[in-house]
């Protein structure tokens, strides 16, 4: 395992996160303790989850486990995330002072930890003063109940606006933001990296996998089975199966990790994290596995180091389908400049 600074601040965590939305889900509590048990076994020390995930379950779970685990209570770095409904009031969602400040004392309990070493606003609120958000976060901070604190789901402006109003106000600043990006889900590169860039913010990539396409198990033309997500609900969310199947680009990119995959004699999905795990700003890549097994593959893509030419041939074939302006290779061009002159 390989470790890294979360994002600014002095904190240390594994290039490899452990995402834990099955867990109370798909992944019962035996099976969630023997995951954390592999993970934390294989220098694992970053564990994410949120309160919204099996309606606190996966809290809960997570909270039992380090309760029975004191070295691995005293090593782990904990992230959680608040802002979905927890209920069916107006009030039971959002990021207002009223919401989070139950919401990080409900996750706080459930947990059984006096501080969350990172806290993060699941998504944007339209609704909210993003100011009473941020001083919601600096008090935390300052009593000692958060760590640090980031965002999920933002856009680049909603970043960048963040990250200028807490520093007009002399509060902490954001340490991290996660995102959805894979091979297959690369637009993030336009606006959010280069926002990320300049905050100096860490990336904590969700979907890794692209919902299980980049791991092989999907084969063109050949709707999915079995006990898979897209096999039990093919229309699942942003990775539904129609939707790619029908994009040639879908399956270009998979050509091209199985490629490098069976050259290597490695499964694809290590080779579509170690891609992941070497692009810029990305501080650790959120592994989501439902078995123990899935994790020991998965974990393995941190002793895979993709040569240039793999990394070129990866990075050509997922090239994201950008339209003629503002992110075409000209539009690119206008804002771009040579140290020696000219265009």
């Amino acid at each position: 395992m390989h470790y890294r600074t979360l994002g600014r601040s002095g904190t240390v965590v594994s290039s490899y996160a452990l995402g834990t939305m099955t867990f109370g889900a798909e992944a019962t509590e035996e099976s969630s303790y023997a995951i954390l048990d592999s993970y934390f076994a294989a220098g694992g020390n970053f564990i994410d989850t949120a309160d919204v995930y099996s309606k606190g379950v996966s809290e809960e779970i997570i909270g039992r486990w380090l309760a029975k685990r004191p070295e691995e209570r005293d090593s782990a770095v904990v992230a959680t995330k608040g802002r979905f409904p927890m209920g069916t009031s107006p009030n039971d969602v959002g990021t207002s002072r009223r919401r989070l400040t139950r919401a990080l004392d409900d996750s706080l309990r459930r947990l059984g930890v006096e501080q969350i070493d990172l806290y993060q606003m699941h998504a944007w609120d339209p609704i909210t003063p993003l100011e009473e958000t941020l001083r919601f976060l600096e008090d935390s901070v300052s009593r000692g109940k958060i760590a640090y604190y980031g965002f999920s789901n933002f856009l680049g402006w909603q970043l960048t606006k963040a990250v200028h109003v807490a520093s007009a106000h002399g509060w902490n600043p954001p340490v991290t933001l996660q995102p959805q990006y894979s091979l297959l889900v690369r637009e993030i590169e336009s606006e959010i990296v280069p926002a990320a860039l300049d905050a100096g913010v860490g990336l904590l990539p969700w979907s890794p996998l692209g919902g299980g396409w980049l791991s092989g198990k999907y084969k063109k033309d050949q709707a999915p089975q079995g006990a898979t997500r897209l096999g039990e609900n093919p229309e699942r969310g942003m990775e539904a199966w129609k939707a790619r199947n029908d994009n040639p680009r879908t399956w270009a990119v998979i050509d091209a990790v199985e490629g490098i995959a069976a050259a290597r004699g490695i499964s694809p999905s290590q080779v579509a994290l170690a891609w992941l795990a070497d692009r810029p700003a990305v501080t650790s890549v959120i592994l989501g596995a439902r078995t123990t097994e899935q994790l020991a593959d998965n974990l393995a893509a941190a002793d895979v180091q993709l040569t240039p030419d793999e990394t070129s041939r990866l990075t050509q074939a997922s090239e994201p389908q950008a339209g003629v302006y503002p992110y075409g290779p000209l539009a690119q061009e206008q804002r771009s400049r040579r140290i020696e002159g000219g265009r």
